[in-house]
């Protein structure tokens, strides 16, 4: 049987996650969460393509493992 010091000790920590999580926080709304940029140019030259360049993109999986 349990006793009155165990309830004690049950009550306690139960006020104890009360206290800490008893509430939830408040509710953020939708306009709070987006952000409104300009978007700038587009990337034009900078994104042509440049051969030498090419090989940082490569990806190859027998090259990744060693193969």
């Amino acid at each position: 049987m349990a006793t009155n010091k165990e309830h004690t000790g049950a009550a306690a920590a139960a006020a104890a996650r009360h206290a800490r999580y008893g509430t939830l926080p408040e509710r953020i709304r939708f306009e709070e969460m987006t952000e409104a940029v300009q978007a700038g140019p587009s990337a034009g030259a900078r994104a042509a393509y440049d051969p030498e360049g090419a090989w940082k993109y490569y990806s190859c999986l027998a090259l990744d493992l060693g193969l």
